[in-house]
């Protein structure tokens, strides 16, 4: 997986080649069997760490192969191995470097790791912690917003900030508290850290239209002064002459903040329109408080705010999905909330005059009910006839909003083609330059996903199934390419399949499992039920089910999941993963955990 510093770093964009979608007439005359290249290697070989490998984790794993009838040591101790003679343990790291010398027999070879801190580096004296000061990018609110600034430094420092007609005082906090990545809930270490860092906030609201320049930091310290100008400049935006975008995406990423570490939220529908009520960096922030980047969005002239009213809503029935029709004067942006058996739009900037709404008898929607929830927000809740729920679109029509629901797939009545007039959609991760995972042996996890995808095509099409696969050799394909192809081929089920790893603070020797990703509320049941049903069926540990939000399980226009069907670089697992009796177990499980579910609803 890459470097394996993080679980989900084996879903990343390979290339930007543009493909066509694959055909679901495409056969497979072989499958890829692995022989000799998972045999026991004569020679010693690690494959992780890299050279030069640096991290911040406290331990390391080396993961590698060697002799299996010579005893492995490294820097003097004994090593637990697989049959084939594949290991994974972990060591301890201190600060700075760490060398560690293999051998096996005569065979030596040496590896070093680098740990440094992942605390800000701190300085002594009258100084600020480089790159500590914020504000680190130009920025804009309103009048009246709180605009908060934080700085590093020495303790015992009298720290302040200086901007036109203001001086604000920034005071020193009793202690730093630092949330763990996301990553470390995968390896049971998701606990809030606190540091004794010196740091030094404040926070002051700003009535002034204009721009107020760049904040000036002041340090005082045992009676010598510094002054060091911010590097991010602060504007007061006029309420009455907002900004209005456009967005221009197909889809435009909306966020809880400003910066791809903040939540996603419902993307936003190309040719929405808002004001912007805020400004931070390349990010913009929309008038119902959502945040987009600017790349996606383009300015208009006109400095309205954009308000729709609505009135009659209409829908049409097609042979797999029913559409509901807003006619709208400006298109607003939306959200869209899912739970059992209801689904709910939610329409800003809007109000309703609407006396009159047209929904015929559906086979998946019975009943529409709505509220205006205030003066400019309408929630329309959509009661299903079902609990599951197999997708959903949202696009303009002009100024119309299209909602398109899914109809839910109907299992076949032929118990011999159980799966017949069901699409599954099957995504091999990695390919080409992305070599995913890779197990003790150096063997790449883009060819056990591949081999595992074309096993379970051929198992699914037994079973009357139309399979597409977003891929079929080795090539490489962009996570855009793989997520539209879900989208335009819409199946009534996707499988992303890959192979797990760990990052550098895991335990690669002792962690195994098949563990299941999810996103929007209508995969989840699938998720569940299926890596519970592979769980029993082979025997295998349960590394468990999250909630992700990966790029393989956001698109919503059909049941989405990602599978890690074992840890490619746990010397044991790695040993069944690449058995070719398993792989067919395997492949035939998955298979038929898919009828058990479909025939079940």
């Amino acid at each position: 997986m890459g470097e394996l510093k993080h679980l989900h770093q084996n879903i990343i964009t390979a290339s930007r080649a543009i493909i066509p979608l694959l055909s679901s007439t495409i056969m497979i005359s072989s499958t890829l069997v692995l022989t000799n290249a998972v045999q026991a290697q004569e020679s010693l070989s690690i494959v992780y760490p890299p050279a030069g490998h640096e991290t911040t984790a406290e331990q390391i794993f080396i993961i590698g192969t060697s002799p299996p009838t010579q005893e492995l040591l490294i820097n003097g101790q004994k090593i637990k191995r697989s049959p084939q003679g594949h290991f994974a343990p972990s060591f301890p790291l201190r600060l700075g470097e760490n060398t560690f010398t293999l051998q096996a027999g005569s065979q030596e070879q040496k590896v070093t790791v680098s740990r440094i801190s992942s605390q800000p580096i701190m300085t002594t004296g009258v100084a600020f912690a480089e790159g500590s000061l914020t504000p680190a990018v130009d920025i804009a609110r309103l009048p009246g917003e709180l605009i908060c600034f934080s700085a590093i430094a020495s303790p015992n420092a009298q720290v302040s900030v200086r901007l036109p007609n203001k001086s604000l005082t920034l005071s020193a906090q009793p202690e730093l508290v630092q949330l763990p990545p996301n990553s470390a809930v995968l390896i049971a270490e998701n606990q809030p850290t606190t540091t004794e860092i010196s740091s030094y906030q404040g926070c002051s609201s700003f009535a002034t239209i204009g721009n107020l320049g760049i904040p000036q930091f002041e340090i005082s310290l045992d009676g010598k002064q510094k002054t060091q100008p911010g590097t991010g400049a602060i504007a007061i935006l006029t309420p009455d002459n907002l900004q209005v975008i456009e967005v221009i995406a197909d889809r435009g990423v909306a966020r809880t903040g400003p910066s791809t570490n903040y939540s996603r939220l419902t993307p936003l529908p190309k040719g929405t329109r808002a004001s912007v009520t805020g400004k931070e960096g390349e990010w913009l922030r929309l008038d119902y408080g959502a945040w987009i980047k600017a790349s996606e969005t383009q300015p208009i002239a006109s400095k309205v705010p954009p308000r729709s009213l609505i009135r009659s809503i209409t829908s049409r029935k097609l042979p797999n999905a029913t559409e509901i029709i807003f006619p709208l004067q400006i298109p607003v942006p939306v959200k869209v909330h899912q739970e059992d058996q209801k689904i709910t739009l939610t329409l800003y900037n809007t109000t309703a005059q609407t006396d009159t709404i047209r929904l015929d008898d559906d086979p998946l929607i019975q009943r529409l009910d709505w509220q205006q929830v205030d003066p400019t927000t309408i929630a329309y809740t959509f009661h299903l006839k079902t609990a599951q729920q197999s997708g959903y679109d949202l696009r303009y029509e002009g100024t119309s909003l299209i909602f398109s629901l899914r109809h839910p797939p109907q299992p076949s009545s032929n118990s011999s083609l159980p799966l017949q007039g069901i699409k599954i959609l099957l995504d091999p991760g990695h390919g080409g330059s992305e070599l995913g995972a890779r197990g003790p042996n150096g063997y790449p996890e883009k060819e056990m996903n591949l081999v595992i995808s074309r096993l379970l095509e051929k198992d699914l099409q037994k079973l009357g199934a139309t399979v597409y696969l977003t891929r079929n050799s080795d090539r490489d394909l962009s996570l855009k390419e793989r997520m539209t192809a879900i989208d335009n081929i819409k199946p009534d089920l996707a499988i992303s399949i890959h192979y797990n790893a760990l990052p550098d603070a895991g335990d690669a020797e002792n962690t195994q499992g098949i563990s299941t990703f999810w996103y929007h509320p209508q995969a989840h049941d699938f998720a569940v039920f299926l890596h519970n049903y592979l769980v029993t069926k082979l025997n295998r540990p349960s590394y468990g089910v999250f909630w992700n939000n990966l790029a393989l399980t956001r698109p919503h226009s059909a049941p989405s999941i990602l599978l890690e069907l074992g840890f490619a670089i746990n010397p044991w697992e790695f040993e069944w993963i690449t058995n070719p009796q398993e792989q067919k177990r395997l492949s035939n499980a998955i298979a038929e955990g898919i009828v058990e579910y479909l025939g079940r609803k």
